[in-house]
C-alpha cells in the first residue's frame, strides 16, 4: 500500500465493485472474461456474512440477465440482482423525468435493458424516432452518421441528452479499450452545443442509485474500482469510501498523482487486501 493514503476509514455498510479492471478483465470485444485474483473469495465472504454488495459496470452492451450468467459460469458469485449497468441507472432517471420515448444509439441489448425496466425505446430510422423526448447514447460500435444526425436533430428540438459513459477508455485483457459512447456523445455535443448527462459512473445519479440498491447511506458505501476518474470521483461526490486497485487502468504512481477529488482512501494490489483494511468488522 502507498503511504500517502491515510484518511480515516469507516466500517463498511455495503460494497460497490467496478467490473472491468476490478473483478474481471474482458477482451476488447466484451465477449470473454477472466476473473481477477481474490474476487471470488471476497464476494463469497460478503455473501456469507450478509454484507450487501453489488457490481456496477459502465459497460452498457448487455443487460444484467445476459451478462451475470457468464460471470457465474467463471465462478464469480454475482446474481442477476447484484449486477447493474448505466442502463439501470438511466431507466430510473427517465422514469423520474417522465420521458415517454427514448431514442437509443446503442445495441439491441441496450434497448432490451431499458424495455425491461419499463422504458419505451426507438432506434434511429424507426417510426416515432422523430418524436423521442430523450436521446440515450450507449455501447454502439456500429454507429453511423445517420444515427448521429438523428440524435442531433432530437437534441436540437429539445430532447433530453444522456450518455451511459463519458470515459474514453476502459481496462481490458489487451490494454486500454475504446469507449464508444464517449466518442459518439462528443460528436453530438459538438454539433448541438449541449453536453450530455452521464447516467453511469462517476455521476451522482449512479452514486444515489448504488446507495438505494444497497439500502445504506452513501457514506456507508465502499466503492472499489480501478479508475480515478470513474469510481473514485463518484465516491468523493457521494462522501463514500473509495478504494483504488492496481489491476486495471491505474498503478500506484497514477493513484498518488491524483487530485483530491479523485484520490482514494486506500490503494490495494488485490481484492484479497480488502480484509487488511478493517472495513469488514
Amino acid at each position: 500500500m502507498t503511504a500517502p493514503f491515510t484518511e480515516a476509514l469507516r466500517p463498511a455498510q455495503g460494497f460497490m465493485f467496478d467490473l472491468d479492471g476490478t473483478l474481471i478483465l474482458s477482451d476488447k470485444s466484451l465477449g470473454g472474461y477472466t476473473v481477477l485474483p481474490g474476487a471470488v473469495e471476497l464476494l463469497t465472504e460478503l455473501e456469507e456474512r450478509g454484507i450487501p454488495f453489488l457490481a456496477l459496470t459502465n459497460g452498457s452492451a448487455y443487460p444484467a440477465a445476459q451478462q451475470a450468467p457468464r460471470l457465474r459460469a467463471l465462478g464469480l458469485p454475482i446474481s442477476d440482482a447484484h449486477l447493474f449497468t448505466p442502463n439501470s441507472v438511466a431507466a430510473t432517471v427517465f422514469k423520474d423525468r417522465g420521458f415517454e420515448r427514448v431514442l437509443v444509439l446503442g445495441t439491441a441489448g441496450v434497448a432490451e435493458a431499458l424495455n425491461g425496466d419499463g422504458i419505451a425505446t426507438v432506434f434511429p430510422g424507426e417510426d416515432g424516432a422523430d418524436k423521442a423526448d430523450a436521446v440515450y447514447v450507449a455501447w454502439h460500435p456500429e454507429c453511423s452518421m445517420p444515427d448521429i444526425h438523428a440524435a442531433c436533430d432530437a437534441v436540437l428540438r429539445g430532447a433530453g441528452f444522456f450518455t451511459a459513459s463519458d470515459v474514453p477508455f476502459f481496462a481490458s485483457k489487451g490494454g486500454r479499450a475504446f469507449g464508444y459512447s464517449c466518442a459518439i456523445s462528443g460528436a453530438i455535443a459538438r454539433v448541438t452545443d449541449k453536453e450530455p448527462e452521464v447516467t453511469g459512473k462517476p455521476s451522482i445519479h449512479a452514486m444515489n442509485f448504488v446507495a438505494a440498491k444497497l439500502g445504506v447511506p452513501s457514506a456507508g458505501v465502499v466503492v472499489v474500482g480501478d479508475d480515478p476518474k470513474v469510481e473514485i470521483e463518484m465516491s468523493r461526490l457521494g462522501d463514500a469510501i473509495g478504494i483504488g486497485v492496481t489491476t486495471g487502468t491505474a498503478n500506484h504512481d497514477d493513484w498518488a498523482a491524483c487530485p483530491p477529488e479523485r484520490r482514494p482512501h486506500r490503494v490495494i494490489d488485490s481484492l484479497a487486501d480488502i480484509r487488511k483494511l478493517g472495513l469488514i468488522l
